[in-house]
């Protein structure tokens, strides 16, 4: 099992080079009400890593998430990004630090109104007024290519299956060239045909792009696939973390509990 080393808590000058520190969780906690969701979660990950967040519903893991792109604070502990800590950034830096990532939503979270083409287009329309139009339309159409949906732009979403609809919301993550990637179960309701094609797409990208990315799942298959480190939460804690041998080597009882399902 890999230990959990303490993180540096000064503010470090942005890193670029391979493994270099992109994402950093220290000892976050997080409590909604009375329900302790998160209690001291320490996690990081670097360019070109793909870190997989396992553990049963309601561990905290999409919570995980929200707190690393802004939309919910920690009780205590920090999240960095490129060393810098987000909780005391003001709603511009924010946003500025979100054009940096790129989210993948379980749903895909299509407007249904719009084509496939228009979808992928949005975040370049609102973020990338010094393009022109016809740069935008033709730098979707790159997107799609990539993603396998070449000629597909003026479909709607309604009318391409599950699979394709995740292809979609991939192109659309990387619209605007992010740094890092988060995946929010992305073989969720798929077949296991599609999933398997959604997992090599995702390998594909980050072979190409070298980011560093996130991945919440209950899918270990994918999880193992797609993956660098696993890290299976239970109870708001980090239980085990590292490569998927060390969680079958793991002698904690929750682990091998976990492990059996599969």
């Amino acid at each position: 099992m890999a230990p959990v080393h303490d993180l540096p808590t000064e503010q470090a000058e942005p890193e670029q080079g391979a493994g270099a520190l992109f994402v950093a969780v220290e000892d976050v906690h997080k409590t909604f009400g009375t329900h302790r969701i998160l209690k001291g979660i320490t996690l990081r990950v670097s360019r070109g890593e793909t870190l997989a967040v396992l553990g049963r519903s309601g561990t905290g893991k999409s919570v995980l998430l929200r707190l690393i792109i802004g939309l919910e604070r920690p009780d205590s502990g920090a999240v960095r990004i490129h060393g810098q800590d987000i909780a005391g950034l003001t709603l511009d830096e924010m946003g500025a630090i979100r054009k940096k990532m790129g989210f993948l939503f379980q749903h895909a979270a299509h407007s249904d109104s719009l084509t496939v083409g228009e979808n992928v287009g949005f975040p370049l329309a609102h973020h990338r007024r010094d393009l022109s139009q016809a740069e935008r339309m033709e730098r979707v159409k790159q997107l799609l290519v990539e993603v396998g949906m070449g000629g597909d732009q003026e479909k709607m979403p309604c009318d391409i299956s599950g699979g394709m609809q995740k292809r979609v919301g991939l192109a659309r993550a990387l619209a605007l060239e992010p740094e890092i990637l988060l995946l929010d179960e992305p073989t969720a309701g798929l077949d296991p045909i599609s999933s398997g094609e959604i997992d090599e797409l995702i390998l594909k990208l980050q072979r190409e792009r070298q980011m560093a990315s996130i991945v919440v799942t209950h899918d270990l298959h994918s999880a193992r696939t797609i993956a660098n480190r696993l890290a299976l939460l239970d109870l708001g804690k980090v239980v085990v973390e590292g490569a998927f041998e060390d969680l079958q080597q793991s002698d904690i009882g929750f682990v091998q509990q976990f492990l059996k399902q599969w």
